[in-house]
């Protein structure tokens, strides 16, 4: 494996690991019902784009071409401001176990835009590679600890935004490659933040003056902090970083991640215990991810 290859893979790695402890900690958030979803997305989307612009201060300047301003903003709505907002709205009327099920969807969605917009071939061994960590990946959720989070069932509704959340962002890995590609990391992510920043502000404004700000615990605050900070400004670093060196379907794989996260956590606190079944759904989703890496669309 190159080097360029083997940096994307820890990049993305590095980012769904991220992702992995934001959803305990976002569960967290909203549970505490002292901000509302579209408050904390706005708190997510102005602190990245805040962050970006002040690294773009230190970095060479790289104009935008006209051109791709459009499609800047369709990227910054297809997989910012949809997938975050609606995960957001999500986990407050899902189960966890619920929202990790339908998380599993997202490589099959990205290996079939993948093939849509970049030609990326579906080979046998890449379709057998994601069908083999899917059946690791549900193999885990369901010999895991069921914690809802405080929530009973999974409304119909919340079911619907997981789907629109899981189909965003695969749209996302597999028909903004190109545009993500021509530019780094900073200069994309500065506007496609920014974009994002401005869309959200129309719906958060009254949350932004009415919501009592004394009432959010110090936990809440440094639980809000990782999420900006982490789940937001250095993940979505980590991400078009990876994009430009490995697939779509191969970023997307990654999302596998986030539920083997949630078992270890939960493992070391005590929340579960390690069984056979979880180091054999572990095995298949990695023999999973081999088998799409040594896929013949690898050239």
């Amino acid at each position: 494996m190159k080097h360029e290859q083997l940096f994307g893979h820890l990049a993305v790695a590095g980012a769904y690991t991220i992702f992995g402890l934001n959803i305990v900690f976002n569960k967290d958030v909203a549970n505490s019902g002292t901000i509302s979803p579209m408050l904390l997305f706005t708190f997510r989307a102005g602190g990245a784009a805040l962050l970006f612009w002040l690294i773009s201060l230190f970095t060479p300047r790289e104009p935008v071409a006209p051109r791709d301003f459009g499609l800047i903003i369709l990227a910054s709505l297809v997989g910012l401001f949809t997938p975050q907002l609606t995960f957001l709205y999500a986990i407050t009327m899902s189960t966890s176990i619920d929202t990790s099920v339908v998380a599993t969807l997202s490589p099959i969605f990205t290996m079939f835009f993948a093939f849509l917009f970049l030609k990326e071939p579906i080979t046998w061994k890449k379709a057998l590679g994601v069908a083999v960590s899917f059946a690791g990946i549900l193999l885990l959720i369901f010999n895991s600890v069921r914690n809802t989070g405080g929530v009973s069932r999974t409304e119909p509704l919340g079911f619907v935004l997981l789907f629109l959340n899981s189909l965003s962002f695969a749209l996302y890995l597999g028909a903004f490659r190109k545009v993500i590609s021509r530019y780094s990391v900073v200069t994309f992510m500065k506007w496609t933040f920014l974009v994002s920043l401005l869309v959200s502000l129309p719906f958060s404004v009254r949350d932004l003056f009415s919501t009592d700000y004394s009432a959010i615990s110090g936990i809440v605050w440094w639980e809000i902090a990782y999420v900006v900070v982490f789940a937001t400004f250095v993940a979505y670093f980590l991400i078009p970083y990876g994009q430009k060196r490995i697939r779509p379907t191969l970023v997307s794989m990654y999302t596998y991640l986030q539920p083997i996260i949630a078992a270890i956590v939960s493992i070391i606190t005590g929340l579960d215990i390690l069984t056979w079944q979880k180091l054999l759904a572990t095995l298949l989703v990695f023999a999973g991810v081999f088998l799409v890496i040594r896929s013949r669309a690898a050239a």
